[in-house]
């Protein structure tokens, strides 16, 4: 009681002062300070709530016109009772805990702003009044093309089968994808690879003969180099060529008096320029903008460039409205190519290539090999291929009763085998496993060689299934738990209980912990344990001593802050939170928006992605129908 009458002291103090300092200059400093940004932003772990800060590097009009629409979370009857004041001294339960000390000068600028807000009329707190509106996004006008988008592109422009992109360097994930505009440069070794690429790939075009029909005429008729060029030109650049580029290309053919190796010369020419690498856009030139909406969809919805169909189609002024896009996106939804393009974000989003580079300690799961750890990834890509194609309801992805094992799996899962390899499979009825939560896929990825992580798979829920990101640990801290000893064997659960007493580790790991505790039945390789072993190998001078083993009593209740009646204990209970979770169902749409845009969501995209959302909701969640609408939007730009 005597905490609560200091706090009414002070804040009758605070009204009967004279107004606040400006915002930018008192309050805000505090709220940096205190990392509140972290999680109030687009995609932070407190999106939705009220309280979200503007965009890095706003203006200061902008950060006054933030401050004054704070007066959302001020309660001018009972200031006292302000949500502003409550939350972040943790006196209302707060998810990130205490970020603000009562009775400290920060909560003093704190109560100062409650004050002045509550001195403002209320049409001047509101955040239409105070000037806050949606900042329009940048367009993006250059995407390179990925690895993946390379390979299937000249696979369909030259018939080339050997995927060349995949000795190229490594591409780098932003924002979850590969993709993504901010990090498509070209490096030296990439240029470098670029070049040697070309020049093999055109040798090849025409490696005994044209018998890859590139040649759209007789090689003895008047014209047909122009011709030639004319027509790869436009598969090529994904556009017909401007006049000085058909001159240019057809003076570069003329220097070899043989016409297929001019042709070559071409071919190669094309290959290493900007317009064949990038998808080149030009929101203020009208004159290519068909072509360049059948390149969105193509390289959206098939991974590739765009086909004969979709080159017409354009021509004809045929993808010139929403209608006309989505009857053609409708189409190319039932190509084989459409499953390409899904099993690359897929591969993205759910992260396999760590998978694939994923190592075990081998005495404690000899079983899992490099071609185990495929089947893992194999066994997720066929449920989610079995939801999408089959127009069910992609929520059962993290429900589903049933999974696609072989033998090897099966076996290792301890589960019956299928009857045929990578069948559709049933779970026993008193499993605990249930979609992609229970698979190897997740739980062996997000563990370490010989350990399961707890925060590892709570972070990977948090930002994969639930869109939101998790800030960084301040530098320089110490994230190294106690050892493991023979003498004082720990859970999981006991050593990271180090962070929730750390101040700096606490608020980001309540977010992840917990989530992660609810797995620990399941160990590190993705086996279904009761306890926990521990295995305590003899050290080099004492390898003639065996190996101890303890075995642990496990505590696997978890629970996801922020979302309630989350409590949970096992992979099939969080699949059944998540999936009539609108956060989740929503961050669905957000990933596909990022694969298909090349960048992340921000406040001018809300009504894209809200209407896209209700349309997947309403269709009670069958992805064509979100694919449709992620397309019409995108290719249409509207």
């Amino acid at each position: 009681m005597a905490a609560v009458r200091n706090l009414l002291a002070t804040l009758a103090c605070a009204l009967a002062a004279p107004g606040a300092d400006t915002f930018s200059e008192g309050l805000y400093p505090v709220l940096q300070k205190a990392n509140c940004r972290a999680c109030h932003v687009e995609n932070g772990i407190a999106a939705a709530t009220r309280l979200r800060f503007p965009p890095a590097g706003a203006s200061a009009q902008a950060i006054e016109a933030f401050g004054r629409s704070l007066g959302a979370l001020v309660d001018r009857a009972q200031p006292e009772r302000s949500p502003l004041l409550l939350k972040p001294t943790n006196r209302d339960k707060h998810t990130g805990g205490a970020l603000i000390s009562p009775g400290s000068p920060e909560e003093s600028a704190l109560m100062g702003w409650v004050a002045n807000l509550v001195r403002l009329p209320a049409g001047q707190t509101s955040p239409e009044m105070a000037g806050i509106h949606p900042e329009a996004g940048t367009p993006v006008v250059m995407r390179r093309l990925t690895h993946s988008q390379y390979n299937h592109t000249v696979r369909d422009l030259l018939g080339e089968q050997t995927n060349p992109a995949s000795q190229f360097p490594q591409e780098d994930f932003v924002n979850g994808f590969k993709n993504q505009a901010e990090a498509q440069g070209i490096p030296t070794l990439l240029a470098e690879a670029y070049g040697a690429a070309a020049e093999r790939l055109a040798r090849n075009a025409f490696r005994g003969g044209d018998s890859n029909h590139l040649i759209p005429c007789k090689p003895a008729v008047p014209g047909c180099r122009l011709e030639f060029v004319k027509t790869f030109g436009l598969r090529a650049f994904r556009r017909p060529l401007l006049d000085k580029e058909l001159q240019r290309y057809q003076k570069l053919f003329t220097q070899e008096k043989e016409f297929l190796r001019g042709a070559q010369l071409v071919v190669e020419a094309m290959l290493q320029s900007p317009n064949f690498l990038f998808r080149v856009e030009r929101p203020s030139d009208p004159e290519w903008r068909a072509y360049e909406t059948a390149s969105r969809l193509s390289y959206f919805l098939w991974d590739t460039m765009p086909d004969a169909d979709l080159f017409r189609k354009a021509a004809q002024g045929k993808l010139d409205s929403r209608d006309n896009i989505e009857e053609a996106a409708r189409t190319m939804l039932t190509d084989g190519r459409a499953r390409e393009a899904f099993d690359e974000f897929a591969s993205q989003w759910l992260r396999f290539d760590r998978l694939a580079g994923m190592v075990k300690d081998r005495r404690l799961w000899p079983a899992f090999t490099p071609e185990l750890a495929a089947a893992m990834t194999e066994e997720t890509r066929l449920l989610l291929n079995d939801a999408v194609w089959n127009d069910r309801d992609f929520m059962t992805v993290f429900t589903a009763g049933y999974t696609f094992l072989n033998s090897d799996l099966a076996s290792f899962y301890v589960l019956k085998g299928p009857a045929a390899e990578f069948e559709k499979s049933a779970y026993p009825a008193d499993s605990e496993r249930a979609g992609i939560l229970g698979h190897g896929s997740f739980l062996a990825m997000t563990s370490k060689p010989a350990d399961t992580s707890p925060t590892a798979r709570g972070l990977f829920v948090r930002e994969q299934f639930l869109c939101q990101h998790v800030p960084d640990p301040p530098p320089g801290t110490n994230s190294n738990l106690p050892a493991l000893t023979e003498a004082q064997p720990q859970t999981n659960r006991q050593r990271l209980d180090v962070h929730l007493t750390r101040e700096t580790c606490a608020g980001c790991h309540r977010l992840m912990d917990p989530i992660g505790f609810g797995f620990e039945k399941f160990d590190a390789a993705g086996v279904r344990r009761e306890k926990l072993g521990l295995t305590f190998f003899p050290g080099r001078k004492d390898r003639k001593k065996e190996a101890v083993k303890v075995d642990l009593d496990l505590d696997t209740t978890g629970s996801i802050a922020g979302i309630a009646n989350s409590d949970f204990s096992s992979p099939k209970q969080i699949g059944e939170i998540l999936a009539r979770t609108p956060q989740c169902q929503e961050c669905v749409v957000r990933q596909l928006f990022r694969f298909a845009h090349g960048r992340q969501e921000n406040a001018a995209d809300r009504p894209v992605i809200q209407k896209t959302f209700e349309r997947f909701r309403n269709s009670k969640f069958r992805v064509r129908e979100l694919l449709l609408e992620l397309a019409s939007s995108y290719a249409g730009r509207g």
